[in-house]
Formats: C-alpha cells, sequence, structure tokens
C-alpha cells in the first residue's frame, strides 16, 4: 500500500475509533436514535443531488440503508446510551466479524478455514468474558444492542456482495438516504412528539459538534476514504486496518469519559481483536475444515 493512502487509512481509523466518544457526547443530551437520524439527514442531503443513482435495484438500497443505519449505528448509539461504554462499544462491534464467517457459511455456501474458526473462537471467548464483567462499562442492554449492531454489519455486507455495486460511493449515498424517514417515525412512535418538540432547547454545542463530525468526517469522508481503499488494494491488504477502531475506541473512552479498563476488559478486548486479527490471516495453501 503507498504510503499516503496507508497514512489515509489510518486517519480514518482514528476518527472512526473516536466517533463512540462523540456518539456519547451526542446521547447524553438527545435521543440517540434521533441523533442517528440527524446524522444520515446530514449526510445523505445534499449530497445525493450531485451523484446518480446506482445502478442497482431500490430493494437493495433500502435494505442496506436500514441496515447501516438504523440496525448498525441506530442500535449501536442506543447501546451507548443505554449504558454501554464507549471503548467497549467499539470492541464489542467488531463481532460483526465473527457473524459474517458464519453467515457466510450458512447463506452465502463460503468456506469456513481453520484460522477463521480459531479466530471466532477467541472472539467468542472474549465475548462471554464481558458477560461476566461488573465494572460498570458492560449493561445487559447495551450488550445486546451492540450485538444487534454487529449482526446487521454482517447483514449489510452480504447484501453489498449481493448488490454488487459499481459506484460504491454513490451506492451508499443513496442507501443511507432511505434511513432518515423511518429513524424518524421510530422515535415517534417510541416518544412520540416530545424528542422533536424539544430538539430546539437541546441543540447546543456537544450535539450539534456531534451530528457534524458523525456526518461528514466519519461518514461521508470515512467511508470515500475506506471505499477507495478497498477498490484500489486487496481485502487481506485493507481489512487489518479495522482493528485500529477498538484501540482507538478504548483511548477515546479513556481520555474523554474516564472509561475504566479493568484487567477482565481488557483480557475480554483482547481476545476479540486477536481473534478478528486470526481471521484475517491466511495460510497458503488454506486448510479447510468445512
Amino acid at each position: 500500500m503507498k504510503k499516503n493512502d496507508l497514512i489515509l487509512g489510518v486517519i480514518v481509523m482514528v476518527v472512526w475509533g473516536l466517533n463512540f466518544s462523540v456518539i456519547k457526547l451526542g446521547v447524553n443530551e438527545i435521543d440517540p436514535l434521533l441523533l442517528t437520524a440527524l446524522r444520515f439527514s446530514l449526510a445523505s442531503l445534499p449530497a445525493i443531488f450531485f451523484v446518480r443513482k446506482p445502478n442497482v435495484s431500490w430493494l437493495y438500497l433500502i435494505v442496506y440503508g436500514w441496515l447501516f443505519a438504523i440496525g448498525i449505528w441506530g442500535m449501536a448509539t442506543w447501546s451507548i446510551q443505554s449504558g454501554l461504554s464507549a471503548g467497549m462499544a467499539s470492541v464489542l462491534l467488531q463481532m460483526n466479524v465473527v457473524f459474517g464467517l458464519f453467515l457466510g457459511y450458512f447463506l452465502l455456501k463460503e468456506s469456513l478455514s481453520f484460522n477463521k474458526i480459531v479466530g471466532s473462537c477467541l472472539a467468542l471467548v472474549g465475548l462471554l468474558i464481558c458477560l461476566t464483567t461488573t465494572n460498570g462499562s458492560i449493561t445487559q442492554s447495551g450488550l445486546v444492542l451492540i450485538l444487534l449492531a454487529a449482526l446487521s454489519w454482517s447483514l449489510a455486507s452480504i447484501t453489498v456482495k449481493k448488490a454488487a455495486p459499481k459506484q460504491v460511493f454513490a451506492f451508499s449515498l443513496w442507501a443511507m438516504a432511505c434511513a432518515p424517514i423511518p429513524l424518524f417515525l421510530i422515535v415517534y412512535w417510541q416518544s412520540g412528539s416530545l424528542p422533536f418538540t424539544s430538539l430546539p432547547d437541546q441543540l447546543n454545542g456537544r450535539v450539534i459538534f456531534s451530528v457534524l463530525f458523525q456526518a461528514y468526517p466519519v461518514t461521508l469522508l470515512g467511508y470515500w476514504i475506506w471505499n477507495r481503499l478497498l477498490i484500489s488494494y486487496p481485502l487481506t491488504m485493507v481489512a487489518p486496518l479495522t482493528l485500529l477502531v477498538p484501540i482507538f475506541g478504548l483511548l477515546g473512552g479513556t481520555l474523554f469519559y474516564q472509561e475504566e479498563i479493568s484487567l477482565l476488559t481488557l483480557i475480554a478486548s483482547l481476545c476479540v481483536i486477536s481473534g478478528v486479527f486470526v481471521g484475517f490471516i491466511t495460510f497458503k495453501p488454506a486448510r479447510k475444515l468445512v
């Protein structure tokens, strides 16, 4: 990978990791799903008027948009509002790799190599350790929500494979535009008009910064750079960069919110990150067990 591209990739991972702390900044003030709806409203508008619709079915755009915005980031944002620490949210979202391996095996008939099985077992050990953590960094509801987010990420990846878009950025942008209205409706269904009527009083500097940071550096710029790297380099070269996200996520939570990293939390995080790393390793020839 070229030096400049590597630097850009690392910068994106830093931004994505710190994003969990920025999400926490916003959900301390307003409804988590409303925050997510505002994020994707700004990310898709007005940019969508300058990018032509990709040549894929509307069904794929809607399904991916809902999985990406509502499933991944709606649930991840909600998990932080439900008490999951920003750092652990960034770690546990990596479980999408494990879900993806097994969904790929059962739905797409993809093979499972030895290293992927070992990596999945390591990550699952980390998840089990999280279930025993009692230091306040993990809540039961937050854990369920972040695992739903991880599962949604895996399903979103399968949707992209099925859609096979040639214009990746356009696909992401148009899909994101399908998400705000359902998110607004969910907020209204859950809480009525109160989140909307109280929004003008809640739009302080922290909320505005949180929404703008998530909409532009994280979503538009971050995914534009990421998709460009995916097109330019092999997945095995690009994907390991994502292992930096939970590292910066943990650092951000500790730096900005003094989130405690206990020994159990550290061991669980290392198991999950190591499991994902082992799953990325490619052996030649690859040994396939199933």
